[in-house]
């Protein structure tokens, strides 16, 4: 196109994306009378509520934010042209202006390719700067042309990092959104390297599935499970900016019930969180069914019934093969009780009893005292009390048994101080003995750090839904982080998982990859190098004497440049740091802030790095850093790959040994 052309197209791309927002607007308007006025269409008081959630659903699923591009592609196809963007937008006669990404026909945005053209002539690229549109990049895929890597592609993937995770709908690669578009009910296991995008993979995929699935899913639930708060914080905002507002976020924490107010010794945490506790606490539980050693007889005004020994140990016993929840095998024998005392009553009186004489029958002193024997009711906290007071079983080594029992026992199990692995065994035994509430699907982050129990928490939690498992092997930092996949999959429930490996990194610079990838033959984890397709960012090692006067220095040079800034050290350096850094005029955010109104630089501890980047990342003394945890290495490779740009490495102690000779 000649130059006056180039402008006319862009300045009738921009007329459409005012076009767009306008009929946003007018959409969102339209929701909000809606809403208003609900009370007065409704026929009663109940729709009139559903309609309200509804509509207030609505409202919050069409904001616009100006800084945000309401469309980010164009698909120019025979005569048509669609414009992509992250929701549907439609004009007043309904026909579409912006097609949704996860549309069908939006999938030949990110497949369509010069060897497979899916009848697209041309993709087009917008670029954009806070908000507004400044250029656009044309492919001709119908020609058969060598396609080049995209500027504008390049630009938004190295495009500085502030604040909160964004979404990738602009970006997705055909390895990602084959991941993202896969069916409802099939799981999948995705083996990410650093900066591969695996979360936002797993992020995108819960998107796509409410979109096509939305009624079912918003029934049964979407669930994200991340490693720490921090972590949530920083991906909170990115489903909200695709439209999806009714997802909930948690950590494993976060699902369980029980107060944790105590601190286990490691060695005790280790066997909670192994998986023959589980067994432990069913054998407990399994071992409180007796067969019943006499009959019942029940008063019933001028009648007795009674039941014989053999019938009531054929209830017992048919209950039992038949494996409920504990408390669901209680009722059922209550209930087969008192249908066999209900046969008598007919047979006697010649008529069926109701209802309320089948609940007055259930609650004859009589059948609630045998219940009380044969099957007794208990509570998952009352269940783990009495394990951990007396954990004998021959699952357990005397060893074992030993460190997991309480020294000084409390008088019951309310009064219990409860650690987070308890907090654990608590919710298995609240599964063992009622049914868990399960999600449509669950989506969970660094998933390598999963203990065997943690993962039988969220097994109950998608029992009738699928999962998608994010993680990556080398970057397991927990004593029981798993070596391998399989495993892991099996304690989920979802042992047919595929598991898909991502290499390609677009965040991560090929030279902190590459650093990165001297660990690995280390960390006792097969998985595959990671490569990069950034040939940008810097890296920057350095022998310094004082490291609180370097880590200043450095922090006010990366200062200079766009973008967030991210201190890691160990947990106890992180007050010693942060403190120089304010002393010496920089205001600084804690890892679970807002680091665009916060400020640029945040400083964190190791532990809690993982999952997060920053554009410029300063590691301080890595030698600490390993020598802090049993796992330290694998933790250096998370640390050294959450740089988006930019790696500073400040070292007083000699490098760990996979490191010797980089400079």
């Amino acid at each position: 196109m000649t130059v006056p052309a180039l402008e006319e197209e862009l300045a009738a791309e921009r007329a459409h994306l005012d076009a767009s927002r306008k009929a946003l607007r007018r959409m969102r308007e339209r929701a909000e009378d809606l809403y208003a006025t609900g009370d007065k269409v409704a026929g009663d008081a109940y729709t009139a509520e559903t309609l309200g959630r509804h509509m207030a659903r609505r409202i919050a699923e069409l904001a616009d934010n100006p800084d945000t591009p309401l469309f980010f592609g164009r698909l120019d196809i025979d005569e048509d042209q669609f414009h992509i963007g992250r929701r549907h937008v439609t004009d007043t006669t309904g026909e579409p202006m912006v097609l949704d990404w996860r549309a069908p026909l939006s999938r030949k945005f990110y497949q369509a390719s010069t060897k497979d053209p899916q009848d697209v002539q041309t993709r087009r690229r917008f670029g954009f700067v806070k908000g507004e549109l400044t250029s656009f990049e044309d492919e001709h895929l119908s020609r058969g042309e060598q396609q080049a890597i995209s500027q504008i592609l390049l630009e938004e993937i190295e495009r500085p990092r502030v604040g909160p995770m964004r979404d990738i709908v602009a970006t997705i690669q055909p390895e990602q959104d084959e991941l993202v578009r896969a069916e409802l009910d099939e799981s999948i296991c995705v083996q990410g390297a650093p900066g591969t995008g695996k979360t936002a993979v797993g992020l995108h995929r819960a998107a796509y599935l409410l979109y096509l699935h939305r009624e079912r899913l918003r029934r049964a639930g979407v669930l994200i499970v991340g490693p720490n708060t921090a972590f949530l914080h920083y991906i909170a905002s990115v489903l909200p900016a695709l439209g999806e507002v009714e997802v909930r976020q948690s950590t494993i924490d976060g699902l369980l019930a029980t107060q944790v107010r105590a601190v286990d010794s490691e060695a005790a945490a280790a066997v909670k969180h192994d998986p023959r506790m589980a067994a432990v606490l069913a054998r407990r539980l399994h071992g409180k069914i007796r067969k019943p050693e006499e009959p019942l007889t029940v008063s019933d005004g001028s009648y007795r019934w009674r039941v014989s020994t053999e019938a009531l140990r054929r209830i017992v016993d048919d209950v039992r093969r038949e494996a409920p929840p504990y408390s669901i095998g209680r009722e059922r024998v209550r209930a087969r009780i008192v249908s066999l005392l209900m046969l008598q009553s007919e047979a006697r009186r010649g008529d069926s009893p109701g209802e309320a004489w089948q609940r007055r029958m259930g609650k004859a002193a009589p059948v609630v005292e045998l219940l009380d024997r044969v099957w007794p009711a208990v509570t998952p906290e009352q269940l783990v009390f009495e394990v951990l007071s007396d954990p004998a079983d021959d699952l357990l080594s005397a060893d074992e048994q030993e460190v997991i029992t309480w020294a000084k026992p409390p008088k019951t199990a309310k009064s219990a101080r409860w650690s987070a692995a308890d907090a654990v065994l608590v919710d298995e035994a609240a599964g063992l003995i009622d049914r868990v509430p399960s999600f449509g699907h669950v989506v969970v982050d660094e998933a390598q750090d999963l203990s065997p129990m943690q993962a039988r928490v969220i097994a109950r939690r998608s029992e009738h839904g699928s999962i998608t498992l994010l993680g990556d092997l080398a970057q397991g930092t927990a004593p029981w982080a798993a070596r391998d996949w399989p495993a892991l999959l099996a304690h989920l429930g979802k042992p047919g998982a595929r598991v898909v490996p991502l290499t390609t990194g677009f965040r991560v610079p090929a030279a902190v990859v590459a650093l990165a990838n001297r660990l690995l033959p280390a960390l006792g984890v097969d998985v595959p190098e990671a490569r990069s397709l950034r040939t940008d960012g810097a890296l920057h090692i350095s022998t310094v004497e004082s490291l609180e006067h370097e880590t200043v220095r450095s922090v006010k040079d990366a200062l200079q440049y766009a973008g967030s800034i991210g201190v890691i050290a160990t947990d106890a350096a992180v007050d010693g740091l942060a403190g120089a850094l304010r002393d010496a005029g920089v205001m600084v955010a804690g890892a679970e802030t807002d680091t665009e109104t916060d400020g640029r630089v945040t400083v964190l501890p190791a532990s809690l790095a993982k999952g997060l980047e920053y554009d410029h990342v300063i590691v301080v003394e890595p030698a600490d850093i390993v020598a802090a945890e049993a796992r330290g290495l694998n933790r250096l490779f998370v640390v050294l790959t959450r740089a988006v740009s930019r790696l500073d490495v400040l070292h007083a102690q000699p490098l760990p040994t996979p490191l010797d000779g980089v400079s």
